[in-house]
């Protein structure tokens, strides 16, 4: 792997990283100053996971410049290696069916978000 597509890896990482601590808090917030529960967040930490993993997909793949689909999918990939040694070490479980097929969904979503960031760089340079 070149030097290039290393640090669109890193790139793609910080951005999703920051992005979900980021609403992390903000939903901390929401469930401590408000009436909601844990419940009705559910789906919504999903959808916040599959934007984070689109955007820093996007990221990734615009910092690549190219093989879209690789740069994507090994960064949804390192999420979910990241999330499952997390998980595993620390908390000593393994992922859930439900929890494998989010992280299916986080991975194709970091997929689409690399070629479309490859593209977006490509119809720039035009």
């Amino acid at each position: 792997m070149k030097k290039q597509q290393f640090i669109a890896l890193l790139y793609g990482w910080i951005v999703i990283l920051g992005l979900i601590l980021v609403t992390s808090f903000i939903l901390g917030l929401l469930l401590r100053f408000t009436g909601m529960n844990e419940n009705t967040l559910s789906w919504v930490t999903l959808v916040v996971g599959l934007l984070a993993l689109f955007t820093g997909g996007i990221v990734a793949g615009a910092k690549g410049k190219q093989k879209g689909w690789v740069i994507g999918s090994v960064t949804g990939l390192g999420f979910t290696l990241f999330t499952f040694l997390v998980q595993y070490l620390g908390y000593e479980q393994t992922f859930s069916l439900e929890q494998s097929l989010h992280h299916l969904g986080f991975i194709a979503a970091a997929l689409f978000g690399g070629v479309i960031g490859v593209n977006m760089v490509v119809a720039d340079e035009k």
